[in-house]
């Protein structure tokens, strides 16, 4: 599985199908037979409690593709706190998990791992 991360609008979805995979293969913060996920923050944001429930079912995925929601500002209420801590949570369990981790920056690639 490849781990995909990256600020919003920072060429995720472009990568995605440079890698070769049609809009038809994307599901968009839904867990579904697709064989790519994006908007991953999305989907935790529906149940932040039960993020790491997701696990198991992520894994089955080729591509995850999830933006970074732990830079800048601590949010103020207390909720969204809680969903920015799921995020990282989840996603540190993907990326131990995963083959690659990759970063994008500006649509460039930064292998972190793989």
């Amino acid at each position: 599985m490849i781990l995909l991360i990256g600020g919003r609008a920072s060429g995720k979805r472009d990568y995605i199908t440079a890698l070769g995979y049609r809009e038809e293969d994307i599901a968009d913060a839904v867990l579904d037979s697709r064989p790519v996920l994006y908007n991953l923050q999305e989907l935790i944001r529906q149940n932040p409690a039960q993020a790491e429930e997701l696990l198991p079912a992520l894994l089955e995925k080729e591509v995850l593709v999830c933006d970074e929601v732990g830079l800048g500002v601590i949010p103020l209420q207390k909720e969204d706190r809680l969903y920015r801590e799921a995020v990282g949570r989840l996603c540190i369990l993907l990326a131990k998990e995963a083959e690659q981790v990759i970063r994008l920056v500006c649509g460039i690639p930064q292998v972190i791992k793989g």
